[in-house]
């Protein structure tokens, strides 16, 4: 039997002990309400995968669904203050 191996190295080598800069932890921290509404969005529809939707689960669709949208919103107008360095946009 012959061993199954790769051919070539890793193309990125971990690097243990490596920590998420602050910019990124940050940048996280900004999408975190987005990150939430994206969750109750989905605990809403996995609710409905297994029977028939009742107008309560319709209800509570349509409201995960606004919310994403107004957090999405929300990230997009706080980060068009935000300016990048070197004057691009």
């Amino acid at each position: 039997m012959n061993p199954i191996v790769t051919l070539q190295d890793a193309v990125t080598e971990f690097a243990p002990g490596t920590e998420p800069t602050t910019a990124e932890l940050d940048a996280i921290e900004q999408e975190m309400p987005v990150i939430l509404a994206d969750v109750d969005l989905l605990d809403a529809q996995i609710i409905t995968l297994d029977r028939t939707p009742t107008e309560l689960d319709a209800r509570r669709i349509r409201r995960a669904r606004r919310r994403v949208l107004a957090e999405r919103r929300a990230l997009a107008n706080r980060r068009r203050g935000v300016s990048l360095p070197g004057g691009a946009a």
